[in-house]
Order: C-alpha cells, then sequence, then structure tokens
C-alpha cells in the first residue's frame, strides 16, 4: 500500500461563523490493481495520519503485507536512505497489523510512484469536481469524497482492461491479510524522566510510578482510556487516563524509607526555605500542608527554591511576602510578581480619607438645592 497527501487541501466552511479551514486529503493506493482510498482530515498530525491508515484498511477490507509512506515527521522521525528511523506510534500500528514499513527515500518520488499516481488522480476526478461545491464539515466533504471515489476505481482503464475495482477484485482482495479482531486505537508514546516526586506528567496531569523508578528513563503510552509507563520494555504503571488538571498517585507507588528517594524530606525541604527567609518558609510550609501527602508538593518546592538562582534571597522572599498576604499559591503567581518587580515597588500606606476640612464655604448641603 503507497501513501501520501495531495498537495492541495479543501476548504469547509464553518456554517456558524463562516470562518474557513483547510482539509488535507490522505491518499492510499495498492500496488497490483491501483485501487485507491481517499480521505479528508483536519491535519497531517500523528492522530489523523494513524486514523486515515485504520480507516484505509477497512475500505481495503484487509491488509497488505507493506506499506510505502513518503517521509512525513508523523510517521518518519529519521528520514534516512538506508536506514529510517519511525515514530513509536507508527511501529506499534505496524506490529498491531503485522505490516512491514518501507518508507520511500528521500528525493527518490520513484519509489512511491503509485502514491504520486494516485494523489493526481485524486486530485483530478474529485477535488478538481468539489471546487465549486462548498461544504460545511469534514463529515460532509468525505460523504462527497467517497461517492466520487466509488466512480473513480469503477471508471474502466484508458489502455488496459477492466477498471481499478475489477483488478481490485482479481489481484489484490485475495491477497490480503484479514483484519484483526480489533482495529488500531491511537496511543501517544513518549519518553521521560521520572521526577523526584516519583510522577511524570502528561497532558498537565500527574501520574505516579513506584518510587525506585526516581530519576530513570522511562517510555510512557497514552491512549484515550490509560496511562501505562514501561520501564525497559516492561509495564511498570496503569492509570486511568484524566482529562484534567491534577495528580493520580497509587498508594503502592509512595516510598517508605528508600534512600534515594529520602535525600528530599519536608524537614530538608523547609530548612532550604528558612535559609532564604521566613516569607519562603511560610509558602512552602502551606504547600506541604495541602496536600494529602508531603511527597506531592516536592516538585512545586523546588521550583519555587530553585527561583533563588535566578533572585536574590531578598527579592524571593518579598515575593513570597506578598503571595502570602494575597493567599496566592501558585508557583505562577510568584513568578509573575518577580518578573513584573512588583517585590521592588514601596509599600503603600493606607489612605486617609479625612485630610480636607469638612466644613468649608464651598462645600453645599442639601439645603442649598432646594
Amino acid at each position: 500500500m503507497f501513501i501520501d497527501y495531495a498537495g492541495p487541501t479543501m476548504p469547509v466552511v464553518c456554517a456558524s461563523t463562516g470562518e474557513i479551514r483547510a482539509a488535507q486529503i490522505f491518499v492510499a493506493v495498492l500496488g497490483a490493481s491501483n485501487y485507491t482510498f481517499a480521505e479528508a482530515t483536519w491535519s497531517q498530525s500523528l492522530p489523523d495520519w494513524l486514523g486515515s491508515h485504520v480507516r484505509g484498511f477497512e475500505f481495503f477490507g484487509g491488509t497488505t503485507v507493506m506499506l510505502v509512506p513518503d517521509n512525513l515527521k508523523s510517521g518518519v522521525t529519521k528520514a534516512c536512505r538506508y536506514d529510517p528511523e519511525l515514530n513509536p506510534s507508527y511501529q506499534q500500528l505496524a506490529s498491531h497489523y503485522s505490516i512491514a514499513v518501507m518508507p520511500a527515500r528521500p528525493y527518490k518520488p520513484k519509489d512511491k510512484a503509485k502514491a504520486e499516481a494516485g494523489v493526481l488522480l485524486v486530485e483530478r476526478w474529485i477535488m478538481a469536481k468539489l471546487r465549486h461545491q462548498t461544504v460545511f464539515s469534514l463529515a460532509e466533504l468525505n460523504h462527497c469524497i467517497s461517492a466520487l471515489l466509488t466512480e473513480l476505481n469503477q471508471k474502466p482503464f484508458k489502455q488496459m482492461p477492466g477498471s481499478r475495482r475489477q483488478w481490485f477484485e482479481s489481484l489484490d482482495q485475495p491477497a490480503l491479510t484479514p483484519l484483526p479482531k480489533y482495529a488500531y486505537q491511537y496511543t501517544d508514546i513518549k519518553s521521560a524522566r521520572v521526577n523526584i516526586d516519583y510522577h511524570l506528567i502528561y497532558d498537565q496531569h500527574l501520574y505516579s510510578v513506584p518510587h525506585h523508578c526516581v530519576g530513570e528513563q522511562v517510555e510512557l503510552h497514552a491512549g484515550d482510556k490509560l496511562i501505562e509507563v514501561y520501564f525497559h520494555n516492561k509495564r511498570i504503571a496503569t492509570h486511568v487516563r484524566k482529562y484534567y488538571p491534577g495528580m493520580t498517585t497509587e498508594p503502592g507507588h509512595m516510598p517508605e524509607q528508600h534512600a534515594q528517594h529520602q535525600q528530599w524530606t519536608p524537614g530538608r525541604l523547609m530548612n532550604w526555605a528558612q535559609s532564604i527567609g521566613p516569607e519562603v518558609l511560610v509558602w512552602v510550609k502551606g504547600q506541604l500542608q495541602r496536600k494529602d501527602h508531603p511527597e506531592q508538593a516536592y516538585r512545586i518546592c523546588l521550583g519555587l527554591l530553585s527561583l533563588n538562582r535566578s533572585y536574590t534571597s531578598e527579592r524571593l522572599n518579598k515575593a513570597c511576602g506578598i503571595a502570602n498576604k494575597e493567599s496566592l499559591f501558585k508557583l505562577k503567581n510568584v513568578k509573575a510578581i518577580l518578573q513584573s518587580n512588583r517585590d521592588k515597588l514601596p509599600e503603600t500606606s493606607p489612605v486617609q480619607l479625612s485630610l480636607l476640612p469638612q466644613d468649608h464655604e464651598n462645600i453645599r448641603g442639601a439645603k442649598s438645592f432646594h
């Protein structure tokens, strides 16, 4: 299966605002029959790229032995003539469907000539026909593409007998591998280093891992429903995925007396804070007390104390004093005070409301307006 994106995009109009958004056109072509699949997506990002593959396999009713994609960043992390490096999620999709991936060599369009020809056909017989039609959603655009795609695949060849559909049924379809029971679900795979609070952050939410992995490089797999963490190809943590800022801590991941983790303790953090200033100590104490487990506050406390590298102790102490007075408990609040130099402003004295005389010849009361 040869894969590429069309160069031109298709406009989609928002019915409520009139805003025009460009849709990308994904094209996949089978090698023997030239049987073609096309669909519109909002982007060429990894989730859309892999999702188009899955829908392409479902359209063909099976999988091929090999995929030949272009060197798109979503699929190929590092393009190389001899040994291209695939994106981990793309590798996972290939493993799920038991397919080999052979990216086209850079600057070698003949490696994916089928895709190049398929893109031209889609541009001429589908996109050109739709250029004067206004669509108001991606689903509507794909419905139009699907109808014209059927027409394209049934169109007779000019110099050969039959059509793409007929050749597909006689050549490619019998050779396809049946689809697995479950379709591939997109999984975002990232490398991360475990913080001293034995948590990893993904999409603004913190997830715990066993405390003995503090400082280690791990691999995080984020699916629609689960967050999984792997260390040396062994799964060490699983969490239900949360779509809001916060922290999820598994009690079994918390340390008891582990030497590697106990280099940081609430006492050590408070001693460091006290050495900077009393207001810093108050702020740090507040963070440690607000969490169910003090370890959960280590990250934000260290973030505050590390500001001492960029700002003097006097400034940091004054900034924490302002934050304590105004109940500002987020690290970004203290940073904003320092960045705006608010801590350098003189303290304002209370405004005296009775400085002017209350009895004066120019002051008139209600009697003056009868």
